[in-house]
């Protein structure tokens, strides 16, 4: 079972080389918040989403563009050549939890409120559009 483990592992790894992207961990807002801004950009072109999110009022865009720029970066790294305008979309994106920090907030008669301050996860694939991922 293990040697089944390391060939899948493997595989896996190969296949993280045919694709484009980056990931951000351990953003200190919560995933509902980052979602909304994800959301807002899944599927687009690569220019459009990046003047949506530099218009966006949301805080959690400045994060996602900055990613979005990386995953781009990463895509022509890849490829040895620039971006061309509407070559490139936002083929996948999601967002994930990650820790949660517990704090406590003294309340009245000795009692104590739970805070929990969240975090996420968020990773950005960008590719040319194809058919397979219009269905998907």
């Amino acid at each position: 079972m293990g040697a089944r483990k390391k060939i899948s592992a493997e595989k896996r790894k190969e296949a993280l080389k045919t694709m484009y992207f980056a990931k951000l961990q351990n953003v200190p807002t919560s995933p509902r918040k980052m979602r909304l801004v994800a959301d807002m950009i899944r599927g687009m072109e690569v220019n459009r989403a990046l003047g949506v999110l530099k218009f966006s009022s949301k805080e959690a865009a400045a994060r996602v563009e900055k990613l979005l720029r990386s995953a781009i970066a990463n895509w022509e790294q890849k490829n040895e050549r620039k971006a061309e305008s509407g070559e490139l979309f936002v083929t996948q994106i999601f967002v994930d939890g990650g820790a949660t920090l517990k704090r406590m907030r003294p309340a009245s008669q000795g009692r104590g409120y739970r805070i929990r301050k969240r975090s996420n996860h968020v990773t950005l694939f960008v590719g040319a559009k194809s058919n397979n991922e219009d269905q998907n």
